[in-house]
């Protein structure tokens, strides 16, 4: 990882590449605010609390050279509390955004796609209908 490691004033580490080392996932983009889900329910932020606990969707960011599960730009569906506090970063594009560690043995799903949590503030979750 190439990285100033003195974060400017604004508590921001410019980064060029982040590599984990050995099987760990680094993410990015994932949802901590309140949201209601498209049937009304109101899905309470846990942001320090214990209410509202959930799984979180996240993109994946990076991967360790040993990690074969999944790959950038992926999904992950992540069990509650099993990840790490964000580092904020600000690549060679000047985007910025937080990175997190994950717990490769907390991904409970994985897609492709980018889930319906990630953009519309449903719950991401489709269940299929008895019949």
């Amino acid at each position: 990882m190439q990285v100033n490691h003195a974060p400017s004033y604004e508590g921001k580490y410019k980064a060029s590449k982040v590599v984990p080392l050995k099987n760990n996932i680094l993410v990015k983009d994932m949802n901590f605010g309140e949201r209601i889900s498209k049937g009304g329910i109101i899905l309470m932020s846990d942001d320090g609390t214990s209410e509202g606990v959930r799984p979180r969707w996240a993109e994946v960011y990076a991967i360790g050279p040993t990690h074969t599960d999944v790959k950038p730009g992926q999904y992950v569906y992540i069990e509650h509390g099993r990840w790490t506090r964000g580092v904020n970063i600000v690549d060679d594009n000047g985007d910025e955004f937080k990175i997190r560690k994950v717990d490769p043995e907390a991904v409970l799903l994985v897609t492709d796609d980018v889930p319906n949590d990630v953009n519309d503030g449903s719950t991401g979750v489709k269940l299929g209908t008895a019949g």
